[in-house]
């Protein structure tokens, strides 16, 4: 295999490990608390420590796994790959963040991480997406929903802002995946019965 394929393998390699280092489980049991994925909705990541009763761990939670879609991204920047490849590496990150080979491929829904993801990718496609959340969440008070919208306008955003076809088809994946993720959410909203923030 020629060295220069070497490089953009092992980086992707290396975002699917970042993505796999589950936040919310390691600072819940340095903080003696339940690991999340026996508590609330079982969801590892910052809302349901939110509901565990920690605001500061929940907002820490929250940061870091943003910050394991935007890491593997930059290095990846850093490096020269191209765009293609930089899309194959939040790709790898997010997935890495649902299933995560630390923790028996028990992983979050991958929101903040995809948000992460997209803003080291294509900054403004993470502004709109961050915006598409931001509206349905003021008009709904439902994370789930917004999260769901979000995903829905991503791959809508990306034919506008994203000329690469593969990068395009990266993220109609990660929205796929994340609809997948919030299959007991789209159950609960059509049944009326997804709780609202308080």
């Amino acid at each position: 295999m020629p060295e220069t394929a070497v490089l953009p393998l092992l980086l992707m390699l290396a975002a699917y490990l970042i993505g796999s280092l589950s936040s919310a489980v390691v600072l819940c049991k340095l903080a003696g608390l339940p690991d999340p994925r026996t508590q609330g909705s079982g969801n590892p990541g910052a809302t349901n420590v939110l509901r565990m009763g920690s605001r500061k761990l929940a907002a820490l939670v929250l940061v870091i796994d943003v910050l394991k879609g935007v890491i593997p991204v930059l290095i990846g920047r850093v490096f020269g790959l191209e765009f293609n490849e930089l899309a194959i590496i939040a790709l790898l990150a997010f997935t890495g963040h649902l299933y995560p080979v630390f923790f028996q491929f028990k992983g979050g829904k991958g929101v903040a991480t995809a948000l992460g993801a997209f803003l080291a990718l294509a900054p403004m496609l993470a502004l709109l997406a961050l915006l598409t959340w931001v509206i349905v969440f003021a008009i709904s008070r439902i994370s789930s929903l917004s999260a769901i919208s979000a995903a829905i306008m991503a791959p809508v955003y990306s034919l506008w802002l994203l000329p690469e076809a593969l990068a395009r088809y990266v993220v109609l994946l990660i929205a796929v995946m994340l609809l997948w993720r919030h299959k007991a959410n789209i159950q609960r909203l059509l049944a009326g019965q997804e709780k609202k923030a308080g």
